[in-house]
């Protein structure tokens, strides 16, 4: 359409008077901090909008998911960076977010790299509950392993003996997660110690390689205990420190000037 005919067109929209607004002159920033199993505590930082009325900033931040590298938890792991760990945010304390476990995954990256030609690939899953009240579902993968000095080509489990190991998959799983405390668990995940306890099991039936947890699901986890939230943070007299900041003495240019000093005084006469 031309635009003489159209009179809408052509037509410049009055913004006179108008101001833009800055968006995040209405925002405020958290730390959000991961449990004290990890070495390196801080996952980052987050943005929520101030309290307005009856929305305040505690309600948009609990429930928040976030997805982190075991290499950004570590101090010089990045051999580790493939496994990821998820946190949600359970409980809010001044400018800190606490959270807890939310589950785990590896990088598609190092899946595929994992996959081999002439080898079997057995996978295994399950179902735990932990002591504090956790019900997660376990993923573990591995796969053969050629044997030394062995001439044939292919390294494939008979059908008999991957029955066998995920058998003993399932076992090793439900023994070292069920009954156990989150933290304990965690910890267990982040040195791959379950993975390790499968080869050596299955050694005897089929030598196993890179034998991985590969995936934790939360399917259930308990009603919110501060108690229990404080103490996987380091113990709430901690969290408190860390909320505190750090001691700044005052420089020369903080420091009141003496024509300051002496209005004071005048004023405090005057009273």
């Amino acid at each position: 359409m031309a635009v003489g005919k159209n009179k809408k067109l052509g037509k410049k929209k009055k913004t006179a008077g108008r101001k833009t607004a800055d968006p995040f002159a209405k925002k405020e920033w958290y730390d959000v901090k991961a449990p004290s199993v990890f070495p390196k505590r801080d996952i980052g930082k987050t943005v929520v909008t101030k309290t307005q009325g009856t929305r305040t900033a505690r309600d948009s931040l609990l429930g928040r998911v976030y997805e982190v590298s075991l290499g950004d938890l570590k101090q010089n792991s990045e051999d580790e960076a493939f496994r990821k760990f998820r946190f949600r945010v359970e409980e809010v304390t001044g400018t800190q977010c606490l959270t807890s476990f939310y589950g785990m995954n590896l990088t598609t990256d190092k899946l595929r790299s994992l996959v081999r030609k002439w080898h079997t690939l057995i996978e295994a899953h399950t179902d735990v509950k932990t002591s504090d009240g956790y019900v997660l579902r376990l993923f573990c993968i591995g796969f053969t392993k050629r044997r030394p000095n062995q001439v044939r080509k292919t390294s494939y489990a008979q059908s008999s003996q991957i029955r066998q190991i995920r058998k003993k998959m399932i076992e090793i799983m439900q023994r070292e997660a069920n009954g156990v405390e989150m933290s304990a668990l965690t910890e267990k995940f982040i040195v791959e110690a379950i993975g390790r306890e499968i080869e050596r099991v299955t050694a005897s039936i089929y030598p196993l390689q890179n034998v991985l947890i590969r995936k934790v699901k939360v399917l259930k986890s308990p009603k919110t205990d501060l108690n229990a939230l404080f103490a996987a943070h380091g113990g709430a007299e901690a969290v408190a420190t860390q909320d505190q900041g750090e001691k700044v003495e005052a420089t020369e240019d903080a420091k009141p000037s003496a024509a300051a000093k002496k209005k004071a005084a005048k004023k405090k006469g005057d009273e």
